[in-house]
């Protein structure tokens, strides 16, 4: 009787589900995926690369050189002291500068001058020990020829200064800024002056010629103003603010043209319409001298120490 095989399997419900369906394609994928990276260093480029890199003993690959076509000039020879004030001259308009200029304050300004001439000492080695006037120090490293421009240097021409100018420096100093500079932040800040916008004092001179060729008002150092006013002579005190009448010229027929005082202050020169120079005691309010030799009204005086000079229409 022939033996009857009966062959038994149990079916899983669950490979057919989409689940399973879908995690065999992202099975498949991964898979492909590790071949293709295993191909790609499996590659004999990337195997040279990596035997390249990772043995130090074996032999680099020499790879051409290319050279660049770029000229890069030498600009040691630069003056740079000179370049250093030329940075803000083209970069705004006068009208723009005067903006600015107007709207800065005094000690914004003295701050910028302080750091400009630390700059200038570190930088240029300047050798600047006191905050002066910015004019003063352009004026001072302006060239007095044309700066010579050639196209290609090869030799350094400018000489170059180290900050300190050879003297000994300490060698504990602990400041990071040379001994020049140590005394430019040191040094006092100058005092800025404000001048006030409306006078302080206002005088009448209702009989003040409006004539360009005549010098009717003058200032003495003992700050006392003179004025001349028609036929008459008027100082006035800033101190006391006392006004007194030095002289009147009606009794003669003349006028005044002219006022002078001394450098010392205490003699006044009077110049008048016939000529005549008149010197007056202003203290006393004496006349001493009478000068005559000029044939035109006297419009100009001038004095050097005890020496007057009168200028008229003649000579």
């Amino acid at each position: 009787m022939p033996h009857k095989h009966i062959q038994t399997g149990v079916l899983n419900v669950g490979e057919l589900s989409p689940s399973n369906t879908a995690m065999d394609q992202d099975y498949e994928c991964r898979l492909l995926r590790q071949i293709n990276i295993h191909n790609e260093n499996a590659s004999p480029v990337k195997a040279a690369d990596s035997r390249r890199t990772l043995t130090p003993t074996s032999s680099p690959v020499s790879s051409p050189s290319k050279h660049g076509d770029r000229f890069i000039p030498s600009r040691a020879g630069a003056n740079w002291s000179i370049n250093f004030h030329r940075i803000n001259e083209n970069e705004k308009s006068p009208s723009q500068n005067r903006k600015t200029k107007d709207a800065t304050s005094d000690t914004t300004k003295a701050d910028g001058l302080a750091y400009s001439a630390l700059l200038k000492n570190e930088l240029l080695g300047a050798g600047i020990e006191k905050v002066q006037d910015p004019q003063t120090e352009d004026r001072r490293l302006q060239p007095s020829t044309p700066e010579r421009r050639s196209l290609f240097s090869y030799s350094l021409s400018a000489k170059r200064c180290s900050p300190d100018d050879g003297k000994t420096v300490s060698p504990y100093s602990l400041s990071p800024v040379s001994s020049k500079s140590q005394k430019l932040l040191r040094s006092p800040r100058k005092p800025t002056r404000k001048i006030s916008k409306i006078p302080f004092k206002v005088l009448d001179a209702p009989e003040l010629q409006d004539d360009f060729y005549l010098n009717l008002v003058d200032w003495s150092a003992l700050n006392v103003l003179s004025v001349g006013l028609g036929t008459c002579v008027y100082l006035w005190s800033a101190c006391t603010s006392q006004v007194t009448r030095l002289c009147d010229l009606s009794v003669e027929g003349d006028s005044v043209t002219s006022v002078g005082w001394s450098e010392r202050g205490n003699l006044v020169a009077v110049g008048t319409h016939k000529g005549f120079v008149q010197i007056w005691d202003a203290a006393a309010g004496k006349k001493m001298f009478t000068l005559e030799g000029h044939t035109a009204r006297v419009g100009a005086l001038a004095w050097n120490a005890d020496q007057l000079s009168s200028g008229s229409g003649t000579a």
